[in-house]
């Protein structure tokens, strides 16, 4: 099933995406809200999905599918490739970094260049939605924790992440952080360790990879991240992109304003945003 947060005539609910249609869900709350219940709410929602009907999808303003994260994190040099390009060591244990709730951006959105800065970079990259979640969580048993899938791009200000050791400022300016369109339940995936991913700038492939390159797998970032935390019902983790880069270009190529970055995924679609000048 695929499950959007959106917004018609100035009012945002949640979604199933059927064809060219979104149907309501009738859910009270936010995407979290429906994740959390999604054992007790997926009968209904798999009638309404077989019901038809709703509004054009072309119709409706696609919002991040959840807009407010309780936690947000994203794995550092986890393909080889990009790796290498970065001239560092492949990591022994995992690297991990934040990205704030105020990051978070629609799919469709523009991207803001902050003012001063000049070095925004793209990152596309495959986004696990916790479901269940819990604690001390095995890699045997990662896979019942996950909710569902969504294409990312994890925008990164490359001056800002390497003016210090700790990269989550550089790495959480406003709208940095696109998501969606929407939320393809683990069920419909499958396996999400054979999706090919790809990052076009201006309609050039500038990252073209597939999840099985990842150097940590989803369910073992799962089993690391669960030892010390509770992952609860849509927390957002991002994991991991292949090389290709701007700033491992040469020259380097930043993104400017005017550019159209698209990012997408086998399987989950795509997301689009425009590089704007910060107002």
């Amino acid at each position: 099933m695929k499950l959007a947060t959106y917004t018609l005539h100035g009012q945002t609910s949640t979604g199933i995406v059927v064809n060219d249609y979104i149907i309501d869900t009738g859910v009270p709350g936010t995407m979290i809200d429906l994740i959390r219940d999604w054992d007790t709410l997926k009968p209904e929602l798999e009638a309404k999905a077989a019901a038809g009907g709703g509004a054009p999808l072309a119709s409706v303003r696609l919002e991040a599918p959840v807009q407010r994260p309780g936690k947000i994190w994203a794995i550092g040099l986890n393909f080889a490739d990009h790796i290498a390009e970065s001239a560092m060591a492949t990591p022994e244990r995992q690297v991990w970094f934040t990205k704030a709730q105020t990051c978070v951006n629609g799919p469709y959105a523009d991207i803001e260049i902050a003012k001063g800065t000049m070095t925004a970079d793209y990152e596309v990259e495959l986004v696990a939605v916790i479901g269940k979640g819990g604690k001390h969580i095995s890699a045997a048993d990662a896979s019942s924790a996950i909710f569902g899938y969504c294409v990312g791009n994890d925008v990164t200000e490359r001056l800002w992440q390497h003016s210090s050791p700790q990269w989550s400022l550089g790495k959480s300016f406003d709208t940095h952080a696109p998501m969606g369109p929407w939320i393809v339940t683990a069920d419909e995936v499958g396996d999400p360790h054979a999706l090919g991913l790809r990052c076009l700038v201006n309609e050039e492939i500038r990252q073209n990879s597939s999840t099985a390159n990842l150097v940590f797998d989803i369910w073992q970032q799962v089993e690391h991240l669960s030892v010390g935390m509770t992952l609860e019902p849509g927390d957002c983790l991002f994991t991991g992109t292949p090389g290709g880069v701007g700033a491992a270009m040469d020259p380097r190529q930043f993104l400017k304003a005017g550019d159209v970055v698209r990012c997408e995924i086998d399987g989950l679609g795509h997301i689009e945003g425009t590089m704007i000048a910060e107002g």
